[in-house]
């Protein structure tokens, strides 16, 4: 049974949720919050979705599946390593930009590092998800 509060602030609460979780990810960039809190919170949107409408539903919303999601993410955050590299400088040493971005500062590494964990941490969280809400229909179904 389908709760039409639940729809109702599902329908609200979505955008507000993925809106602040772009905000909790670009503040990261210089102070505390960051990508995995960013990526939490923007899963927190899609599991109230999936609560509300389904996974199938939910699915179709994302437009992708979570393990590509999860794959660029891990390519963001290997690819920021390497960067450092080519400046033959250790693996993982930040580099930044010269000129500055109005909200997010000066763009570097640090922040593709934490673009690609908000993309890991929310791609594993949905898939948890995900694979719990499946598991409980199959498993409600056997009854």
């Amino acid at each position: 049974m389908k709760s039409i509060i639940l729809i109702t602030a599902s329908k609200i609460l979505m955008p507000i949720l993925l809106i602040f979780s772009i905000f909790l990810l670009l503040r990261g960039h210089n102070e505390p919050g960051g990508g995995f809190v960013g990526g939490l919170v923007a899963a927190s949107g899609y599991a109230l979705l999936t609560l509300a409408y389904g996974v199938k539903y939910t699915r179709k919303i994302l437009g992708v599946s979570p393990n590509i999601i999860m794959g660029i993410g891990l390519l963001f955050s290997l690819g920021s390593g390497f960067v450092s590299i080519f400046y033959y400088e250790p693996f993982m040493t930040g580099k930044w930009t010269e000129f500055s971005v109005p909200i997010i500062g000066k763009l570097g590494t640090p922040f593709l590092f934490d673009v690609g964990v908000y993309l890991v941490v929310f791609s594993i969280v949905i898939n948890i998800i995900f694979t719990l809400e499946e598991d409980e229909k199959i498993t409600l179904g056997d009854q």
